[in-house]
């Protein structure tokens, strides 16, 4: 895939892009968490681009962790959603790269982000819309920390998916053990209960992502929990 200067970029290029965002950004752990998960995704799942990133057939991706955008925007960039141009204006005044993503203004953005506990249920609501209206090949992807397991209305989503058998549905859980009220058993534990498919893996290994985020799951929607490194103070 290449951006507008027709300029190819790999997962090695990341670190870089995500260096020409300066300014006022308080959520820099947040963004580096969710860098791997974000490329497996983009580069070898999600069946969206820029040229199809309107499409009904696409996939949808919703970024629920939006209030970290530093990798999404990066990766956004690299896969030639918007201009390697755009980046150093991140956060500015006139730049459409908020601290927040903003679905208006950032092409491919699904939704616009950043408040806690608000993307599962989005993504509940979208899979159910693709199904009422016949669309039964896109997938519907959406990216959570484990801290937003805090907001009951994530446990509503969970707790109404599995029953309904939501299977074009996936959730991906960032764990970087930054939770209040972590569940014990594991979080894999609770959406299973609730009747989901559920694995967890190294949240850095591009294989093991790519393997959950493509392991069959007929007739029950997936969650895969990335654990990384516990999110620095």
């Amino acid at each position: 895939m290449t951006n507008a200067t027709d300029t190819t970029y790999t997962y090695a290029d990341l670190p870089g892009l995500m260096g020409l965002m300066t300014g006022d950004e308080k959520h820099g752990p947040a963004a580096t968490s969710t860098l791997d998960v974000l490329w497996v995704l983009y580069d070898r799942v999600l069946r969206v681009s820029p040229e199809r990133w309107a499409d009904p057939e696409r996939d949808r991706f919703l970024l629920s962790k939006g209030h970290g955008p530093m990798a999404y925007y990066a990766v956004l960039a690299a896969r030639g959603f918007v201009p390697v141009e755009w980046l150093p204006g991140f956060g500015s005044y006139d730049s459409p790269l908020g601290h927040h993503p903003d679905r208006t203004l950032v092409p491919g953005a699904e939704i616009g982000s950043g408040s806690l506990g608000h993307g599962l249920p989005i993504a509940v609501g979208t899979a159910l819309g693709l199904r009422a209206q016949g669309l039964h090949e896109p997938r519907v992807w959406t990216l959570i920390g484990d801290a937003e397991l805090d907001e009951g209305s994530n446990h509503e989503a969970i707790a109404f998916a599995g029953p309904a058998g939501l299977d074009r549905l996936h959730t991906v859980v960032v764990d970087n053990s930054s939770a209040s009220y972590p569940r014990p058993g594991g979080i894999a534990a609770r959406f299973e209960a609730a009747g989901w498919s559920a694995l967890t893996v190294d949240g850095r290994d591009h294989e093991a992502l790519y393997g959950a985020f493509t392991a069959p799951h007929p007739g029950r929607p997936h969650v895969v929990v990335a654990r990384v490194e516990p999110k620095s103070a």
